[in-house]
């Protein structure tokens, strides 16, 4: 599997931002995936994951109610719709898939990785 984040970007503490993911290969649906994110200096840290099927998302807690993970099986696409974002929010984010469609949980031992797109929010 191959991923390709985009949607990365300088914005003003409130504002929002899509950060987009697109998949190769036929079986996206067999796929859990996930967003992470590093800002600098720090370690990687889990920020939303979506099962194969979409029915179930995880969130960390300081991105539940300002973000919401989804995706389109027919587009091989997740997505990550970032509300009232903060300067806090600052980080590279990566997209990742996980071979286990129903694991859903805020672990980083994901099996592909895109090249992650920055998202720097200014105060």
């Amino acid at each position: 599997v191959q991923l390709q984040a985009s949607g990365g970007g300088l914005v003003q503490a409130g504002d929002s931002l899509r950060l987009s993911c697109a998949a190769s290969g036929r079986t996206f649906s067999s796929y859990t995936m996930g967003w992470l994110r590093q800002a600098p200096g720090k370690e990687r840290e889990f920020v939303a994951v979506i099962s194969g099927s979409g029915g179930t998302t995880y969130y960390t807690d300081s991105v539940k109610g300002r973000f919401t993970i989804s995706r389109s099986n027919a587009k091989n696409t997740v997505w990550l719709q970032m509300n009232n974002l903060k300067p806090e929010d600052t980080a590279v984010y990566y997209c990742a898939a996980r071979s286990n469609r129903y694991r859903v949980d805020s672990g980083d031992d994901y099996d592909y990785w895109g090249q992650g797109t920055q998202v720097t929010v200014s105060s």
